[in-house]
């Protein structure tokens, strides 16, 4: 998508000022953002990306489509420069190197000319499959779909909030995964990158907020490795393991648990000593 689209698609909702706005398009709005973050979090990401989980040829077409609603590009395009993020995360080559600021990390990079094509080469595992590589160049076409769906369902006001607000709410609740994540939260393990924990972005996100644990173990499915690190992608993905729609749901190793990985509290020195070094 060229950025002359990109700012169209913001600019759309504001024609709701126009058409009015019922409560139903509001509640469109609000169920296309999380089902689509499901196909965001669980397919482009944890699938697509990192294979944390294995599923059945019909399904992980479902989950492709699913995830290219959210108008993000080819599930291929998408695994394969997440999986270049990886290896050269926030360091020259990093797709969305957000020590290059937060705009560039955050959007700028989605326009860099040499991130528009897809590399085969890095996601061979997945591009063996057909049917992958045809929704891949045709990645508009699922969005289409949903959009001229929800027009049809719920008309015109529909078509701008349940579609078009909840399109452009889903790509930055994405996008801060890469340029946020990289700036705003702790960290709980020893990174070459700048990837933090944060909790508020895993709310929004489904979990992906917990991002200095999936960069410390980018392996398994579950990224909140405590039972206090809500991962509501991991429990959706759990719910299909129990009707056997995925499997093999990779676990984190009993290494991250133990303290010794962990980054050392920084040390607080009580304010009264600063003052008395500061009168000495």
């Amino acid at each position: 998508m060229g950025a002359v689209p990109f700012i169209v698609v913001h600019l759309l909702p504001l024609l709701a000022f126009w058409t009015g706005a019922r409560w139903q398009d509001w509640a469109a709005c609000a169920v296309l953002y999380w089902v689509r973050m499901f196909g965001v979090t669980g397919g482009y990401h944890r699938y697509f990306a990192h294979r944390t989980y294995k599923t059945s040829r019909v399904f992980q077409f479902i989950l492709a489509f699913l995830a290219q609603t959210s108008a993000q590009k080819g599930a291929l395009w998408w695994g394969a420069h997440h999986r270049v993020h990886h290896k050269l995360s926030d360091h020259e080559g990093d797709p969305h190197n957000s020590r290059r600021g937060f705009w560039y990390s955050h959007v700028g990079w989605l326009f860099a000319p040499e991130n528009q094509e897809t590399d085969y080469n890095r996601i061979k595992d997945l591009a063996k499959y057909p049917e992958l590589v045809w929704l891949n160049r045709y990645w508009l076409v699922p969005p289409t779909v949903l959009g001229v769906a929800t027009y049809l369902i719920g008309g015109s006001s529909a078509l701008l909030i349940g579609f078009f607000l909840s399109t452009v709410l889903l790509w930055h609740g994405t996008f801060t995964i890469n340029s946020l994540s990289h700036m705003l939260g702790n960290q709980r393990y020893e990174s070459n990158d700048d990837s933090r924990n944060n909790w508020f972005l895993a709310i929004i996100t489904m979990g992906e907020g917990w991002h200095n644990n999936h960069h410390h173990f980018m392996n398994s499915t579950r990224q909140g490795f405590y039972w206090w690190e809500y991962d509501v992608t991991y429990y959706v993905l759990r719910l299909l393991a129990a009707f056997r729609i995925v499997w093999d749901i990779k676990e984190p190793p009993a290494r991250v648990f133990d303290p010794k990985t962990h980054k050392p509290e920084p040390e607080v020195i009580p304010a009264v000593v600063v003052q008395r070094s500061k009168v000495a």
